[in-house]
């Protein structure tokens, strides 16, 4: 499939709608590959994005993952709570602090997870090779400028 280039007069309202509905469309399909591997397990979205960020930083705590997730304290304690009674996540003591909560995957939760980071890879693996390595740099660059300055220190150190 050949790669569309951008027309010259990019900041035009055209352009940007185009982007949105591809982001938009792009993810919704991205993450539809997984959806069936869900609801086998009875688990959604959240579900998943909790999985994941915990399977990237082992031992993150309640707090940072809330932060992560920009979702409220009560809404992860409900994802947190049925992942855990499904054995797919533990929770211990932080060292320093004992109130803290550190979170990590079990067995079961990594299994699960790595399951489901597959269908992703695959899918954007595919994406990737068909828009070849120049558009995937810019396409990164473009995501993280979607990201405020201020949180793009927490996202780099996922990698890590």
């Amino acid at each position: 499939m050949a790669v569309p280039t951008a027309s010259p007069l990019f900041l035009r309202e055209p352009e940007i709608r185009r982007g949105v509905e591809l982001l938009y469309f792009g993810y919704s399909h991205l993450t539809r590959s997984i959806d069936e591997g869900l609801a086998k397990q009875g688990l959604g979205r959240a579900h998943h994005r909790a999985l994941y960020f915990i399977a990237r930083q082992p031992d993150l705590s309640v707090g940072d993952l809330i932060a992560l997730l920009a979702i409220t304290k009560q809404s992860l304690g409900r994802v947190l709570g049925e992942l855990g009674e499904r054995g797919l996540i533990e929770s211990r003591e932080g060292k320093q602090d004992r109130r803290q909560r550190l979170l990590r995957l079990t067995p079961e939760g990594a299994a699960l997870e790595s399951e489901l980071f597959d269908a992703l890879r695959d899918r954007l693996a595919a994406a990737y090779s068909s828009a070849g390595q120049g558009a995937v740099g810019g396409f990164w660059a473009v995501l993280e400028g979607l990201i405020p300055a201020d949180e793009r220190g927490r996202v780099s150190a996922l990698g890590k």
